[in-house]
């Protein structure tokens, strides 16, 4: 029996064919293949299974950004993904009961000594295995690879070195678990974004590699409106009271933006944000349940949200927002952006006096419903010439357009009026073609 077939908690682990793998050939030495009677062309030793472990050591370092000794990585990978009742305890409090720190502390002594072995000891027959110098030196060439983005992936390739050089298990307990403590484990703690898709049987939150990098500072204007989403989010992070809010206005004016920014403003606090469409409202309540117990504070965001007369989906929003029998979780808020202050379409006829609906009233009050459950209500609206000129202004200066102000402002003024009209949208996308025509 291996030694990783003793462990307690850290079972079932991500890539586990590739660990059992490698760890049976560090154990054991690349396996030899036995002389057959009458056949001697069969004795040598079996390569193919040393040289698929470095393929997908390279492959999974590739597409995580991994630098420096892959095997190290990779441990470090797998322990800051699995999830499992020592991890998630240290994630929500801190620290975990006696019991649970015995039987970590037991899989720790297994993964320090995974850590330590010299893999130049590697044997391919009676020879030091080739090919080996290159994954204890690894070099990556393409940034941070498609899977993490580049503070992640630091954050592991630190998390292994400092693993590789603890000198005892109890050393190399207090490191995981510190890294447990302050960014949490598994995708909620190493991603800040999400979406919802259907697995084979159940719902899963899958993570978002690539989320836009923009800050609230970035966003010129809607001072007052980027406060008030600041303040709440704020008092939501802080484990104080806070509202859903519902960011409404004109198209183009930074709503959605705006909640992308907080995203990135408050991850390292632990807040998480999922995006949810509206043919997923039915899903909620088992969105819900994964993450209501989790370490983190959660926006469930929603772009763009509008509903016709005939569809039905806004019920399952009202229930999950207020009205059910469960109460909404304290670690979830949500945050939605829409072109509608009321979200629901309504028709003159809505408030008419004689109508074919008897109880006319009700159904106005139905549509209104919705939208006086979002808490907090932030408008941001079209701006005026003088605020879209200084948006311009602004941009032009972060993206170093060198223009004359007049002329500047003059193409300005003549793009927004064959392009929507004013908006920070419009602005950007003017900023845009500036660039696409500057010549090198």
């Amino acid at each position: 029996m291996g030694i990783t077939e003793e462990l307690i908690l850290y079972r079932q682990l991500e890539y586990e064919r590739l660990f059992e793998n490698f760890t049976g050939l560090l154990e054991e030495g690349i396996p030899t293949i036995p002389e057959k009677a009458g056949d001697s062309s069969k004795k040598g030793t079996d390569t193919g299974l040393y040289y698929q472990c470095l393929h997908e050591l390279v492959e999974l370092a590739a597409s995580h950004g991994f630098e420096g000794n892959l095997w190290h990585n990779f441990l470090a990978f797998l322990l800051v993904n699995h999830e499992n009742a020592y991890s998630k305890a240290c994630e929500i409090g801190g620290t975990a009961g006696e019991t649970l720190q015995k039987a970590a502390l037991h899989d720790f002594r297994i993964f320090r000594k995974l850590f330590a072995f010299d893999l130049s000891a590697l044997k391919l027959g009676d020879m030091a295995a080739p090919e080996i110098d290159f994954i204890v030196d690894y070099r990556c060439m393409s940034g941070a690879g498609t899977m993490f983005n580049r503070r992640i992936r630091d954050m592991i390739c630190v998390l292994a070195v400092e693993l590789g050089q603890a000198k005892t298990a109890e050393e190399f307990q207090e490191i995981i678990t510190r890294f447990y403590r302050n960014f949490g484990v598994g995708r909620f703690g190493l991603h800040k974004a999400f979406r919802i898709e259907h697995g084979e049987t159940d719902i899963v939150i899958a993570p978002i590699s690539n989320i836009a990098h923009v800050k609230l500072a970035d966003l010129v204007g809607y001072e007052i409106a980027k406060k008030k989403l600041t303040d709440n989010t704020e008092a939501f992070v802080s484990g104080r009271q806070a509202n859903n809010c519902l960011l409404y206005g004109d198209a183009g004016t930074g709503k959605s933006s705006s909640i992308k920014a907080i995203a990135n403003q408050y991850y390292d606090r632990g807040l998480r944000i999922i995006e949810v469409y509206k043919h997923q409202f039915q899903d909620l309540h088992d969105v819900i349940a994964q993450i209501k117990d989790r370490g983190y504070k959660f926006i469930l965001y929603m772009d763009d949200l509008s509903f016709e007369d005939f569809e039905i989906e806004y019920k399952y929003l009202k229930a999950v927002i207020e009205g059910g029998l469960e109460k909404k979780p304290d670690n979830i808020l949500i945050y939605a952006t829409s072109n509608r202050r009321h979200l629901i379409r309504e028709k003159f006829s809505d408030k008419a006096e004689l109508s074919d609906d008897l109880h006319n009233n009700d159904t106005v009050q139905e549509k209104l419903s919705l939208a006086a459950r979002f808490g907090m209500q932030i408008y941001f609206g079209a701006p005026d010439k003088k605020e879209y000129l200084q948006i311009v202004k602004a941009l032009a200066e972060q993206h170093s357009i060198t223009l004359r102000e007049e002329e500047l402002f003059a193409q300005a003024g003549r793009w927004e009026l064959n392009h929507g009209g004013r908006s920070g949208r419009t602005a950007q996308q003017f900023i845009n073609d500036l660039l696409g025509k500057k010549q090198d």
